[in-house]
């Protein structure tokens, strides 16, 4: 096992290195200067009334003047030796700004799962072991609507409708967990109820067809022609080997979700990483862009072997050599 994680880690130095030019490559494509865009105050309006000369010092302050083969060497020697860099409008480094918008987004993402899981699950499991009856029915419509129904169009409503009928809305500062865990829980649930509820469609789907899948071994109609309990059985024996796929999608949509959520913290106003690309994008903050988006990368493949690694815990029939 140990030899199999250290070569998946080594394996993740060239996947980050080919996202690292990607991503370089990509966010040169964006329109738009950011000198020009310090000179103008931050308003992308062209640069019409703006002093060249100063236009020009900021691009060579920033290396920007530089053939992009060398700007890139540049980041890159950077990145090796673990600076990010510093944002070009906040001057603080990469690493602060990460870390600050990085705990928030995490939390956002854990509870969505928690709520996916929580409601995906058991209503798969009920679902399969209640086939074409009406519990499965209502499951399966349950999981179409989950599927179906946008998470922002869901955080939309979870704002829209207790302001019309109650005249409240959630509070939209931001209050750390360490300081106010009440305020800040209050915050971060409807939007981690709205994304956990979107997410529970696909989680609930992939149990009930796993949960079919097992329920027809020999060995689980062994159980029952032994007697032992219908929970027993389901929770003890099936659930456990039906899992596996289970897991995997759970391993994807918790990637997913620490990559930032855009529109949800938008909504909310919630200071993540979806609202700190969102800022970099608009301000050409190349250095932090490309920071965050390595950054996503490297969780998405972390997370991956996190969950590759719980196969063996879930099934002691996998081995990896």
């Amino acid at each position: 096992m140990q030899a199999y994680v250290l070569r998946r880690v080594l394996l993740m130095v060239p996947l980050l290195f080919g996202v690292s030019v990607v991503v370089f490559a990509m966010v040169r494509v964006l329109p738009g200067d950011v000198a020009t865009l310090m000179v103008a105050g931050g308003q992308d309006s062209g640069a019409s009334g703006v002093n060249e000369e100063t236009i020009q010092a900021i691009r060579r302050s920033l290396y920007l003047d530089q053939p992009l083969h060398v700007q890139y060497g540049i980041w890159l020697w950077q990145v090796a030796r673990g600076d990010l860099g510093t944002s070009y409008w906040t001057k603080r480094p990469i690493l602060d700004e990460i870390g600050r918008a990085l705990p928030i987004t995490i939390e956002l993402a854990v509870l969505a799962v928690l709520i996916s899981v929580l409601v995906g699950v058991p209503l798969g499991v009920v679902s399969a072991v209640r086939q074409d009856t009406g519990l499965d029915y209502a499951g399966r419509l349950f999981s179409i609507g989950a599927l179906s129904l946008p998470d922002f169009w869901i955080g939309t409503m979870l704002v829209l409708f207790p302001l019309l009928w109650f005249g409240w809305i959630p509070s939209i500062k931001y209050t750390p967990l360490l300081v106010d865990p009440g305020a800040n829980l209050q915050q971060m649930l409807f939007p981690a109820f709205a994304l956990g509820v979107h997410n529970s469609g696909p989680i609930m789907r992939i149990t009930r067809s796993s949960m079919l899948e097992v329920l027809r071994q020999d060995y689980v109609r062994t159980a029952w022609a032994k007697g032992l309990g219908e929970a027993r059985i389901v929770w003890g024996h099936t659930l456990k080997n039906a899992a596996i796929p289970v897991l995997s999608l759970i391993g994807v949509r918790l990637g997913r979700l620490l990559g930032g959520t855009v529109v949800m913290e938008q909504i909310f106003v919630i200071p993540g990483l979806g609202l700190l690309v969102l800022g970099a994008i608009t301000e050409r903050d190349y250095p932090l862009l490309q920071g965050v988006i390595v950054l996503f990368a490297a969780i998405f493949l972390l997370v991956n072997l996190i969950v590759d690694v719980l196969y063996a815990w879930l099934d002691p029939r996998i081995r990896y050599t």
